[in-house]
């Protein structure tokens, strides 16, 4: 299973968002730090859920490095993050 859809998979179960959109942009990063052959190395991940509203925006952050997990976050060089409450 890629990356993007392990991702979202995870996102969904945890958060339950109206709005998920996984990005990759490896491509971008071509030639730096980081960057594999055939992608899925740099993401970014906009997601707007009510399961959000509470949180600050490093708990945010924090809440979805969880869902993803160490084991799949360990396999990404980069990730930027767009979370916004519903």
């Amino acid at each position: 299973m890629r990356r993007a859809d392990q991702m979202e998979e995870r996102l969904r179960k945890a958060f339950l968002p109206d709005l998920i959109e996984i990005i990759d942009e490896s491509e971008n990063h071509r030639g730096h730090s980081g960057y594999r052959d055939g992608g899925e190395s740099h993401f970014r991940i906009r997601m707007r859920s009510a399961a959000l509203a509470q949180m600050t925006r490093l708990e945010r952050h924090r809440a979805v490095h969880a869902a993803l997990g160490a084991d799949l976050v360990a396999q990404i060089h980069a990730l930027s993050l767009d979370l916004t409450d519903g």
